[in-house]
């Protein structure tokens, strides 16, 4: 019976090993479309956990423990509002994520004319309204140049930025003070108006960011 127990043990460990090596074997990145709704960081667990159940890591062992075998993180948060391509390394190939951050990236957004929420997006509640009948598109995009070269940004309340490791946006909803980020150089490259259909209108941007990445442990 003892050596039946052994035999078993001794298989497990092997197994145990053989997918440990699995894992630490995978290095690079890769780019995924992530949907609106989840986080970026609810992605990269997602990634991981399926990671872990493809290398054969046995479900029973703690989910701390098991994150750990594998190192992976992303270049650059997506809000949980947002859709499109998150850059996710893998192994070495988070000591590459940084340098996603070094080139430019493409956004399009849609506002909406007449209205300002108390987050800056459409997640948050409305705190004004008013006309918009006199904005024509003409002066629209007339306006949009103002916001093209080198510029100072302050960067929202409701953001991913943090405080003591936890979200401004989170630390808001929570009831606490948040005191606004010191403005930060960003180059938008060009701000075009793709579509003028009031109330909404369609925003195209080409622009730098802020040199800062994610790599969870």
């Amino acid at each position: 019976m003892e050596a039946g127990m052994a035999g078993n043990t001794s298989s497990a460990a092997t197994k145990m090993s053989s997918s440990l090596a699995k894992l630490q074997s995978l290095n690079g990145m890769f780019a995924i479309y992530k949907k609106k709704g989840p986080t970026s960081a609810d992605v990269l667990n997602a990634l991981k956990e399926a990671l872990l159940k493809e290398a054969g890591v046995e479900s029973s062992n703690p989910r701390k423990r098991r994150k750990q075998w594998l190192k992976m993180g992303h270049g650059g948060t997506l809000d949980s509002a947002a859709s499109g391509v998150l850059v996710v390394g893998v192994g070495n190939g988070t000591k590459m994520l940084s340098s996603m951050l070094t080139g430019s990236k493409k956004y399009v957004a849609v506002g909406e004319l007449g209205k300002a929420t108390d987050t800056l997006d459409a997640t948050g509640s409305v705190v004004l309204e008013k006309g918009f009948d006199h904005i024509t598109r003409l002066e629209l995009e007339e306006k949009l140049k103002s916001f093209t070269g080198d510029i100072m940004q302050v960067p929202p309340l409701f953001s991913a930025l943090k405080k003591d490791g936890q979200r401004l946006s989170v630390l808001l909803k929570q009831g606490h003070k948040v005191e606004a980020k010191p403005a930060r150089p960003v180059t938008v490259y060009s701000l075009t108006l793709q579509e003028f259909t009031p109330p909404l209108f369609t925003l195209g941007q080409h622009r730098s960011l802020p040199a800062a990445f994610s790599v969870p442990h």
